[in-house]
């Protein structure tokens, strides 16, 4: 790096390390490897995920509980590549990255929102016509729905619209319901092939306990 430019001039291993691994996992199947030739002896890293955001998902999820094998979508249309990745754990937090051209847009966007609504549009979908709400409740909300939840949103765009130069929130319209129309489908096929899976989801509080009784199923990718 040129130090009249830059205040921190020295490379750091697990930075780089992170970011190609982070690289590797949005790009299935590319092998990139990373070698520091400063140490003796050399350092020397390659990162390769045939399973893509599969993988990424269960390397978020490593060192949790899970309730079931992630749930994979993608879709491909006039040149917008759209992939998710989902698994629930058995906490409460939510654990959501989002990529736009393998840029890490921190700050959400269109295609985060797009996720998001589909994910609370689709369980409470599901819920209802499964007479699971409890009582007088007519919703579950977004929150709920994500609680235990770590996924893995990535879209390639031709034009992509940030908002900011830091490229942190992707902006553009047509990319919310891309991805929206994506995981709904998905996502509900999904549940109506796996109905006992949604009562071991973090969110099944939320549920009226004697509709519950569903034997856990056998997982399926979609």
């Amino acid at each position: 790096p040129d130090g009249t430019i830059f205040s921190t001039t020295e490379y750091v291993w697990d930075i780089l390390a992170n970011r190609m691994r982070e690289l590797a996992f949005l790009n299935k199947g590319v092998h990139i490897t990373l070698v520091d030739e400063r140490t003796e002896p050399v350092r020397s890293e390659t990162f390769h995920y045939e399973g893509g955001l599969v993988e990424y998902v269960k390397y978020l999820n490593a060192h949790k509980i899970v309730i079931h094998e992630p749930i994979y979508m993608h879709k491909e249309k006039d040149g917008i590549d759209v992939e998710v990745a989902m698994q629930y754990n058995d906490g409460f937090t939510e654990n959501i990255y989002s990529y736009t051209n393998n840029i890490n847009t921190i700050e959400g966007g269109t295609h985060l929102s797009g996720f998001q609504g589909a994910l609370t549009r689709s369980i409470n979908a599901y819920a209802k016509g499964a007479n699971l709400l409890r009582g007088d409740k007519a919703n579950v909300s977004g929150a709920d729905t994500r609680e235990g939840l770590s996924a893995v949103i990535s879209v390639k765009v031709p034009e992509p619209q940030f908002e900011g130069q830091t490229k942190a929130k992707l902006g553009n319209s047509e990319i919310r319901g891309f991805v929206e129309t994506s995981t709904n489908e998905n996502l509900t096929a999904f549940l109506e092939e796996n109905p006992g899976c949604i009562a071991a989801f973090p969110l099944c509080s939320t549920f009226d306990a004697v509709s519950l009784s569903f034997p856990f199923p056998s997982l399926l990718f979609l």
